[in-house]
């Protein structure tokens, strides 16, 4: 007897490249699946962040202290109103001053121990010369002139004054004076340059990072150099701060000292200020600076952007040959160099020590050539 199908029997037979196609079908959905769930979890992490970002952002703006201004890169601290305040400060005047006259230059400085702003609303306690803060005040002589120098001790403890341009025995001139007493040497400026002046008083190190340095500009006479149309002294040194200085002045951290971890560094004792104030002159001028790295540790590598130095003369050997047409150099703590610019084109040239960690902590300036508009991302 014949047989009929039945409704099993009629189903299509399935092949084996028909489960292959069912089982990555199957696969490609998972995979679909599996990615639809990652954007998702991606975009909600973009949004989380997003959302933390900005409640960071108006956290931060609500903070009284921010960082200081005009830049926005350093590392110390200063109150909110810190570009007000730069506005306000009175910057360290950087012009040479000019030469005196006699074969004798009297200089008189009186020790005194005081507060000074090193930064907009940042205060420091320094022991300084003639109650300048620091640097002390520039002094200016002619090659062959006579110096008369005669320091006042006001302050508490024993403090001396070391010319790197004089030629004389050190325990005779560079002997330390007590509170309250008065002593005076002589020496001849035989070498011209630039040279740095400081405290010799053990420990050395405390003395110059507490403000004890200055610069002398000793302008030869054998040998003049070229004509210069504007010529500005620049004293580099280091802060290092036990404190952040705005509540109350801050004093020196030795161990930060020791380490080389600078809480500021400036040009002429206070952070940034010839940003806000900035040095001048006109296009075609030939500018002339007089350059000492104080110290107390670290070297400055001078460099002014948007133009290449004429003339260098390192080591602050302006009898020499000078170099020509150099970019950068080297400043080495304790030492000084002349540098002369000529800037034919209006514009807003920064001054800095090129290794940039000194930019952000606040070593940095501009040199404004003519009446130029805009501002300087530097």
């Amino acid at each position: 007897m014949a047989s009929h199908p039945t409704s099993l029997d009629r189903r299509p037979v399935e092949t084996s490249s028909g489960a292959f196609f069912k089982v990555a079908a199957m696969l490609l959905g998972f995979a679909l699946a599996v990615v639809a769930f990652a954007a998702a979890m991606l975009w909600a992490d973009a949004r989380n962040a997003r959302d933390d970002a900005n409640s960071a952002s108006q956290a931060a703006s609500q903070v009284e202290t921010h960082a200081a201004l005009p830049l926005n890169s350093f590392a110390g601290v200063v109150p909110a109103n810190a570009q007000a305040l730069a506005e306000a400060h009175r910057a360290y005047d950087a012009a040479l001053p000019a030469a005196k006259t006699g074969a004798v230059v009297q200089v008189h400085m009186t020790l005194k121990d005081m507060a000074v702003e090193i930064a907009p609303g940042v205060k420091y306690n320094t022991w300084s010369f003639s109650g300048h803060g620091a640097p002390g005040p520039i002094v200016r002589v002619r090659e062959g002139q006579t110096v008369e120098m005669t320091l006042t001790n006001g302050g508490t403890i024993p403090h001396s004054i070391d010319f790197h341009a004089a030629r004389i025995a050190p325990n005779r001139a560079f002997r330390d004076v007590a509170p309250g007493e008065s002593f005076t040497f002589k020496f001849k400026a035989s070498d011209p340059g630039v040279y740095m002046y400081h405290c010799g008083t053990k420990p050395v190190l405390a003395h110059i990072a507490n403000g004890m340095y200055g610069a002398i500009v000793v302008t030869p006479t054998s040998k003049p150099l070229p004509k210069a149309d504007e010529e500005y002294v620049l004293v580099a040194s280091e802060w290092y701060l036990n404190g952040d200085g705005i509540k109350q002045p801050a004093s020196l951290d030795m161990n930060k000292a020791h380490a080389m971890e600078p809480d500021w560094t400036t040009f002429n004792g206070y952070a940034n200020q010839y940003v806000t104030h900035p040095l001048t002159a006109d296009p075609g001028d030939t500018v002339r600076f007089w350059v000492v790295a104080a110290g107390p540790t670290l070297d400055t590598d001078f460099h002014v952007v948007g133009t290449i130095f004429d003339r260098a003369w390192p080591n602050a050997n302006v009898t020499g040959t000078p170099q020509r047409g150099v970019q950068t150099v080297l400043v080495p703590a304790g030492g000084g160099g002349v540098f002369d610019v000529k800037i034919d084109e209006p514009g807003l040239y920064p001054f800095v020590s090129h290794a940039f960690a000194h930019v952000d902590l606040g070593q940095v300036g501009l040199l404004k050539v003519g009446n130029p508009k805009g501002t300087m991302s530097h």
